[in-house]
């Protein structure tokens, strides 16, 4: 039986550099004409959800239409700050080689879990360097769902389409940094790894009932035995 991990990305495995908030800010200005009094809070959230929620900060309702313009927009200007992603930000201690030792490992598959729409996590992936360990198919992003359980779903959906078997909670572990990764994990159908390594504390994750809860991905042999064995 194949093990399905799902990753969230920020601040799990990267600290993205604080450029969400200044990236978004800047579509905003620039698809409706003036600059955001606020960005809805990110941590944990998904793209839909935050750009539904600033816009309607504003009084804007956020129709099909301009959530689709947002989403594209977005993915733009993060491409094309790809640079400054890299520059700016960095990849947490331990990230890359809990990557290497689980894509050597017969039967895992790792994918994301994200708030990130899928473009803005492939920017990230690709400026960071880590890309290569993804299957992003297998995955689910931040433009799929407004809300993060149902994304556990589609993500198993999407692996068992590709690999032809099933992922149910008895064989997926999403691996993530926030009580929203926690309730997604329970809710969703997955065993959840929490990694402290984010603005929630560890004893705020073993709270919301994360069955294992690390400091960070520094102890390999810790992380993927935790990853690893149900």
């Amino acid at each position: 039986m194949r093990t399905l991990v799902l990753w969230d990305i920020d601040h799990t495995l990267v600290d993205p550099g604080g450029l969400s908030s200044e990236i978004y800010a800047g579509v905003f200005q620039r698809l409706i004409g003036r600059p955001p009094e606020m960005i809805a809070p990110m941590a944990g959230r998904t793209d839909r959800a935050i750009t539904a929620e600033t816009l309607r900060h504003h009084g804007i309702d956020p129709v099909p239409d301009l959530l689709e313009s947002f989403a594209e927009a977005l993915a733009e200007a993060f491409a094309a700050r790809q640079d400054d992603v890299a520059v700016r930000g960095r990849v947490l201690p331990g990230a890359l080689a809990a990557l290497k030792a689980l894509a050597a490992r017969p039967g895992v598959v790792q994918s994301a879990l994200t708030g990130n729409m899928k473009q803005i996590a492939v920017c990230k992936l690709t400026a960071f360097g880590l890309i290569d360990y993804f299957d992003l198919e297998a995955g689910a992003y931040g433009m799929d769902d407004a809300e993060r359980p149902p994304l556990v779903k589609l993500a198993q959906k999407r692996a068992a389409d590709r690999y032809g078997e099933p992922f149910t909670a008895a064989n997926t572990v999403l691996v993530g940094d926030t009580l929203h990764d926690v309730r997604a994990a329970h809710e969703g159908g997955a065993r959840i790894v929490a990694v402290a390594t984010g603005a929630t504390p560890a004893a705020a994750l073993h709270h919301a009932g994360a069955e294992t809860v690390l400091p960070d991905l520094t102890d390999l042999d810790q992380t993927t035995r935790s990853i690893l064995t149900p």
